[in-house]
């Protein structure tokens, strides 16, 4: 497998941190708002990153932050009236709602900023400690000069970093200083009543060396992935627009702090989801929810259309194109639905064809074209392309009573597994639905499985054997190897 890498600016074969284990993390959301469709483009290209990692038998740690205590999260509670845990937790939750109605099913665990306090102080002391943060009236501060690497992974000289000012404070050493931790401005963190008198203060600041406060943007990020994956891991994802300040600030702060190089093996950035050639957000008031298009467009026409495209490219939503994506939808489940009724029902019916190689060239030519597809960064539009030729060819021969019925059963078992990692559903709804559970059932598992492993790290032995005496008595075998 080859994935192109923003750091590297080439695909670069993939070698994993270990041999058959691989730790993704993407920037999860910042919960103050419904996330747009721009955000659901991301999430649905990584869900197939990790659904195509388990299909060529790599065991993968999927996870995402949820970024719930922020400068925007205060503000919008404070307009309406209500604490920003209630409103955090509110979208949040929408959220969820949102990722499961667009098949999004393959993260391991979220992780909440405000449940690593902790983590992060205990970062921000270390960077403190080796001097490369330092502390002001405001707050923490990463100090970019002293990071002779900052800039790598945006590409951008010494010069063209300075036309940057981050966070305008002449507390600071440099405008492109980023805060760690930011003090607490007794009535200045809303702009609403509830912030000023401080009801929610215990929500929005907490005790830390520096007195009490909260976490900066960037800093959640690369405490929260040290304690699951440690201070180097496999791949990190995200939009385009966050490799610089958001991403390029992480590796200051991971590669500062642990003296590894480097942080990550392979950035991968999506593309933008354009409306009329400009860049879909909530800042430029152009977005449209995932709830909202939802209400008139079904969800697996919506992952289509993202598929339809590479996910390092730029695509332009429009109606239009969502209305081409569901009538190609549409061919596909009906082309798919002649097959299943060609097959007829024999002894062997339930044969198992997982390890077998098929027999039916036109199969089995379609299944090595797809591998190499998708081994070739994730191309999924030519692996969709793959998928299209091959139901064109067997439905030709259908008519012509040209094919056997193995090669049918070889066409729909491809089709089927091809299509499970994609995440489209061409065959049955019903069937989709209970493999959306069974997906649940092993991510849980995979947690209680990784929650376990932590435990036996910190030798608490006892809640160890605990957690795996309970999942013996539901049929799951943990044996430590």
């Amino acid at each position: 497998m080859k994935i192109y890498s923003t750091i590297s600016r080439e695909k670069e074969r993939l070698k994993t941190i270990h041999s058959e284990r691989i730790n993704l993390f993407v920037c999860g959301p910042t919960v103050y708002d419904d996330s747009h469709i721009g955000h659901a483009r991301t999430y649905i290209a990584f869900d197939v990153v990790a659904r195509y990692l388990k299909y060529r038998g790599y065991s993968v740690f999927y996870l995402q932050n949820i970024t719930d205590v922020d400068d925007k999260i205060i503000a919008r509670a404070a307009e309406k009236g209500i604490s920003p845990r209630t409103l955090a937790r509110r979208f949040e939750q929408r959220y969820m709602e949102d990722m499961q109605a667009l098949g999004v099913t393959n993260v391991n665990y979220y992780a909440r900023a405000t449940e690593h306090i902790p983590e992060i102080i205990s970062q921000i002391e270390r960077l403190k400690k080796l001097g490369f943060a330092y502390e002001t009236q405001t707050g923490i501060y990463f100090d970019e000069s002293l990071f002779a690497d900052f800039g790598k992974l945006s590409h951008q000289s010494a010069e063209e970093l300075k036309k940057h000012r981050i966070e305008p404070d002449p507390t600071k050493k440099n405008s492109g200083d980023f805060a760690l931790w930011k003090k607490r401005k007794i009535g200045n963190e809303g702009s609403g009543h509830a912030e000023r008198s401080g009801q929610f203060d215990d929500e929005i600041a907490w005790d830390s060396p520096w007195g009490k406060g909260r976490p900066g943007w960037h800093i959640e990020d690369t405490a929260i992935t040290e304690t699951y994956f440690g201070q180097q891991y496999d791949i990190h994802g995200g939009a385009m627009d966050l490799i610089f300040p958001h991403h390029e600030a992480e590796i200051a702060q991971m590669e500062a702090a642990s003296g590894k190089k480097p942080m990550v093996r392979y950035w991968m950035h999506t593309g933008f989801l354009n409306v009329n050639g400009e860049k879909m957000s909530k800042s430029l008031g152009n977005f449209t929810t995932i709830r909202d298009m939802l209400k008139v467009h079904d969800a697996q026409a919506f992952r289509l259309f993202v598929l339809l495209s590479h996910y390092s490219s730029p695509i332009d939503f429009s109606p239009d194109a969502l209305k081409q994506a569901q009538r190609s939808l549409e061919r596909l489940r009906h082309s798919a639905r002649i097959i299943g009724e060609s097959i007829e029902v024999s002894e062997d019916e339930n044969q198992d064809l997982e390890m077998a190689e098929y027999s039916d060239p036109v199969v089995a030519a379609a299944k090595a074209q797809f591998l190499e597809h998708m081994d070739n960064d994730f191309n999924t539009p030519y692996a969709l392309r793959t998928l299209f030729d091959l139901i064109r060819d067997i439905n030709r021969r259908i008519n012509e009573e040209r094919i056997s019925q193995k090669g049918l059963k070889e066409a729909r078992e491809f089709l089927d597994r091809a299509s499970e990692v994609l995440g489209l559903n061409i065959f049955s709804p019903e069937a989709a639905q209970g493999k959306l559970e069974a997906d649940a059932a092993e991510k849980l598992a995979d947690l209680l499985i990784f929650t376990r492993q932590k435990l036996r790290e910190k030798k608490d032995w006892q809640l160890a054997d605990e957690i795996r005496s309970r999942m013996n008595a539901l049929g799951i075998s943990v044996e430590d190897a």
